[in-house]
């Protein structure tokens, strides 16, 4: 299933990793593991952050997913399970909409 996470990174120890370049190597180092569908990088709340969509098989990959930016980061981590709008048409609504009437 697809799984959506919202990484919120502090601004150190990554400017230190920016300063000192190692950032160049990090980052390609941290999405060849996870490998997302997709990456986006973003500003949050005045901090940097990152929304990635990967596929999840079971709970237990969820680890792998989060140590990386815990880790080398000290980021915080977010996980919601989201759907694409095929998966949200073989969802029924129309069905479960007729049962809570």
């Amino acid at each position: 299933m697809r799984m959506l996470i919202n990484v919120r990174i502090p601004h150190e120890p990554f400017n230190a990793y920016v300063r000192d370049g190692s950032i160049a190597e990090l980052i390609p180092r941290v999405l060849g593991e996870i490998k997302p569908e997709a990456a986006y990088f973003t500003e949050q709340d005045g901090a940097r952050g990152a929304v990635l969509i990967v596929n999840v098989e079971e709970p237990s990959q969820i680890p792998t997913l989060a140590e990386p930016w815990f880790l080398l980061f000290n980021a915080d981590c977010e996980f919601r399970i989201v759907m694409g709008a095929e998966d949200l048409k073989k969802a029924g609504l129309e069905r479960i909409g007729a049962k809570w009437k």
